[in-house]
């Protein structure tokens, strides 16, 4: 049987990768992995995806990798190409993080927010997918949406924004 193609990494732009880094260990409490500092940083959030039980699977959660704009590495050019610039106009890619249970989306916004982010909005509650979120945009351009287990039958808070 042949192996899918399987999603391994997420890069994200900065032109001050060890900020970044700094800010994403301190929002969210990941590990910050700088290889080297500075250069790019590995974000490693630990843990390992549940199995249904709630036990430990053997999968390890994703990483989220910071790259500085003026040199994006790995390239095979070893000074870099153009861009070398925060992209500032339209769409951007977004990045989902899933509140983990002994946290709260007040804490991380806070957090975020006390660290230079936008908030974009709170408390929104999405049918489709039976979800609660919440979204900021980090100091360097990136949109970052919480998301929180709303259950098969929530009871979604009269203040919340739905769709």
């Amino acid at each position: 049987m042949a192996t899918p193609n399987t999603l391994i990494f997420v890069d994200m732009p900065s032109d001050d990768p060890a900020a970044a880094g700094r800010f994403y260990a301190e929002v969210f409490g990941w590990q910050n992995d700088a290889r080297p500092e500075g250069v790019y940083h590995r974000m490693v959030p630990g843990g390992q995806f549940p199995n249904p039980d709630g036990t430990d699977s053997a999968i390890g959660n994703l990483h989220l990798g910071i790259f500085d704009v003026a040199n994006a590495r790995p390239h095979p050019e070893p000074a870099g190409v153009e861009p070398r610039a925060l992209s500032t106009d339209g769409r951007k890619p977004r990045i989902w993080i899933l509140i983990g249970d002994d946290d709260t989306p007040e804490r991380i916004l806070s957090a975020a927010e006390e660290r230079g982010a936008t908030i974009l909005w709170r408390d929104h509650y999405w049918s489709t997918f039976k979800g609660y979120n919440h979204a900021f945009r980090d100091p360097w351009g990136s949109e970052i949406l919480l998301w929180g287990k709303a259950g098969a039958d929530p009871a979604v808070p009269a203040s919340f924004t739905r769709e």
